[in-house]
């Protein structure tokens, strides 16, 4: 098990290891925060993706 940031939100600055190990990953975790591009360049096909955030509501 590995927990990577989702850093600033650009595609185009995740780390070659969080990279390397959503391609071998076969189950995902995520939340807003991890941008779809991310998700869609870097995750396995074969894993599953589950959105495991939450969001406050104003009362």
């Amino acid at each position: 098990m590995i927990l990577a940031g989702a850093g600033c939100g650009d595609p185009e600055l995740i780390t070659l290891k969080a990279v390397r190990y959503l391609h071998q990953a076969d189950v995902v975790l995520t939340d807003r925060l991890v941008s779809k591009e991310i998700l869609r360049a870097h995750v396995n096909a074969n894993a599953e993706i589950i959105y495991v955030g939450k969001q406050c509501r104003r009362i």
